[in-house]
């Protein structure tokens, strides 16, 4: 048994994906490999989340420790950034494995 922040996992890869498995986690980390983006900027890339499960997602992805939220009040409107920890980056291997092997996919099997 493993624990990770008080949750327990049976095993390791249980682990892995209590923290990035769901629908909508791996592509929001995919999007954040290589540049901060903001809430609407993820939007538009994902067009058909829904504005309620990209919160949670994100607070979600927050929580773990993946992604960093950086609030910037100097000047109205308010501006919001989001982008990987520095934990959150040692997923880009795993991620970018992920992608590779959706496009071997898509290349060979449609």
């Amino acid at each position: 048994m493993l624990t990770f922040k008080g949750k327990a996992y049976p095993c390791c890869a249980s682990l892995t994906m209590g923290l990035i498995g769901g629908k909508w986690k791996t592509a929001i980390l995919f999007h954040l490999m290589n540049e901060k983006l903001r809430y609407n900027e993820l939007r538009k890339l994902m067009p058909t989340v829904t504005e309620r499960t990209l919160s949670l997602q994100l607070k979600a992805l927050e929580e773990d420790g993946l992604v960093k939220r950086k609030v910037y009040t100097s000047k109205p409107p308010l501006k919001v950034e989001y982008s990987l920890t520095d934990f959150g980056k040692t997923l880009i291997p795993l991620i970018q494995s992920i992608a590779n092997w959706g496009d071997f996919v898509v290349e060979n099997y449609s």
